[in-house]
């Protein structure tokens, strides 16, 4: 190689290196097409949303951050992130293979209609055959023809971004990341806490069989709070894998440990007819219903011990 093509090469690297790398939080809005149909498959926007006919209730359409080379975009997307700027765009085309794979007729099967609920017997249903999900194309008597390929599977796509900005916050990161996984993100804060946790002294003792010795120490810990929505805690991916996503967020965020709190807030109200149940007294103050009831104790074990002779 020559000089000129050795400070060439250099100065792409450079350049390479001075924009967004491997592990980079990054903002994007981005909207996802079938080539062939311009169907949008997803999208930030949600007035892109509406105009495709998209069901926007219960979905947030904001933003997302991904970290660049995480899988959390196609790889094609990921690759022509590196290097790249806030504000920079692109339209980025995925193969059918590199999205949701080839079309494959053999994943075309006809099988017995009994095992699919009656409910379920109808042309289009989403439908589980033996562990396996597809879509009811046909039903005749008693066979069913069911599609086990993904709804998009052989379609190309075309992925259109804005890189908004790089996301260097952690508290942003970690709402990133949440909003990523469970499709909101909750609010989220960071604080150093003072945590008392047993640590092994070291002893002199030569005795393999003694107990190791412990004692109490103060240590700081980085601590991650997540405030609970009632839509989170019925989120089935949090409820199957929250203890996956926690650990995600402490390694890539150098967090010590997360916290997740629920706030129950309401009066007598919330508490879905308690009043009635004792007998009218739910409008009362409930220590002037207790001094009401007169109950001695020593007589109540009295009645009681003689019930069981």
């Amino acid at each position: 190689m020559s000089d000129e093509q050795q400070a060439e090469a250099e100065q792409v690297d450079e350049e390479v290196e001075s924009g967004i790398q491997d592990g980079d939080f990054v903002r994007l809005a981005y909207t996802v097409r079938t080539i062939e149909d311009g169907d949008v498959v997803d999208t930030t926007d949600k007035e892109v949303a509406e105009e495709a006919e998209i069901d926007v209730e219960g979905y947030e359409f904001e933003p997302r951050v991904v970290i660049v080379g995480a899988g959390h975009v196609f790889p094609e997307v990921d690759e022509a992130l590196i290097g790249a700027e806030a504000g920079d765009e692109d339209t980025v085309e995925i193969p059918a293979v590199d999205a949701f794979g080839e079309y494959d007729e053999d994943e075309v099967r006809t099988v017995s209609a009994n095992k699919i609920d009656e409910d379920d017997r109808y042309p289009g249903a989403q439908v589980t055959i033996d562990g396996d999900q597809g879509r009811l194309e046909t039903i005749i008597g008693g066979r069913a023809r069911v599609n086990f390929n993904h709804p998009l599977a052989g379609e190309d796509l075309e992925y259109e971004y804005e890189v908004l900005e790089l996301v260097d916050d952690r508290e942003e990161q970690a709402s990133g990341l949440l909003g990523m996984y469970l499709q909101q993100a909750p609010e989220v804060w960071i604080q150093t806490d003072e945590v008392e946790e047993e640590q092994v002294v070291e002893s002199d003792d030569d005795d393999e069989d003694a107990e190791p010795e412990t004692e109490t120490v103060t240590v700081e810990k980085d601590t991650l709070y997540i405030e609970a929505t009632p839509q989170m805690t019925m989120n089935q991916q949090w409820m199957f894998s929250k203890q996956q996503i926690a650990q995600d967020i402490m390694q890539r965020l150098d967090i010590d440990r997360v916290i997740v709190q629920e706030t129950i807030e309401g009066g007598m109200g919330g508490m879905g007819g308690l009043g009635g149940m004792m007998g009218g007294a739910g409008g009362a103050d409930i220590e002037e219903a207790i001094e009401d009831v007169d109950i001695d104790a020593d007589e109540l074990a009295a009645e009681l011990d003689a019930d069981e002779e």
